[in-house]
């Protein structure tokens, strides 16, 4: 009686020490672009009220990111603020088969501090040949990349590059305004709204640059078993209506 009642506690004991012992799920890590700060947090918070472990976000330029990948760093998911930097990764064979989604969308406009006087947006396309102007780099950077294009399509280009000051990425260029360092910045719609110290003074034509997308993939290197959940959630209606709160087009 004593062996046939003591064996059931012993392998109960075992099984409740294995589950109290073992490891919970690994939260994703996610590398994403500067200019998704709010928004991806916002997501994150999200999933993580749906039971899941919050993911990990880091953010920076999406130059940089593409660059840590390239260089071996661990990640679940890369979210891209161009499609040139998703590319490069997808070419040297880095990215999931068959994850990689664009899911967002974008505007670029012209920010001043707040309190600086309004001018015409014509007045304010002039204006950046003759005054600094904060932006991300544009040798590498996607807001950067697609600030040239819009003033080379509007023939500001050469007449502001002495003017140019460049930051590290669009969040870096959007405190130079908010600071005064700069009296002009282009930055994306969406880092305006973020900031109640910047206000939008004029906004480039859709046709002015390359097309504004966010591309979002699984990484070969991802070992969380959320991640691949995570990106879905991204891609689905309700996640999509978390970046569309923060003013991102959505897709």
């Amino acid at each position: 009686m004593f062996r046939r009642s003591f064996l059931p506690l012993l392998l109960a004991g075992f099984l409740g020490s294995g589950l109290a012992l073992a490891a919970p799920p690994r939260a994703p890590l996610v590398l994403a672009a500067a200019s998704l700060q709010e928004s991806m947090n916002a997501a994150a918070d999200g999933w993580a009220a749906k039971g899941h472990p919050r993911p990990v976000i880091s953010f920076a330029a999406s130059s940089a990111l593409a660059r840590q990948i390239a260089a071996g760093a661990p990640a679940d998911l890369f979210v891209s603020a161009d499609e040139a930097w998703m590319d490069e990764l997808q070419k040297r064979g880095l990215l999931m088969v068959g994850t990689r989604a664009d899911f967002l969308g974008n505007q670029l406009v012209i920010v001043a501090p707040v309190g600086e006087p309004l001018a015409r947006p014509y007045d304010e396309f002039r204006a950046i040949g003759v005054t600094r102007v904060a932006i991300a780099d544009p040798d590498s950077v996607p807001a950067g990349r697609y600030a040239r294009a819009a003033l080379q399509r509007i023939g500001r280009w050469n007449a502001a590059q002495p003017n140019v000051v460049r930051a590290e990425n669009v969040r870096a260029a959007l405190a130079l305004v908010e600071r005064g360092a700069a009296p002009r910045g282009i930055v994306y719609a969406t880092d305006a709204r973020a900031s109640r110290r910047v206000r939008v003074v004029a906004m480039f034509p859709a046709n002015s640059h390359p097309p504004i997308r966010y591309p979002v993939a699984r990484l070969k290197a991802s070992i969380s078993p959320d991640a691949e959940g995570f990106r879905r959630f991204l891609l689905s209606r309700e996640g999509k209506a978390v970046f569309a709160r923060f003013g991102f087009q959505t897709f």
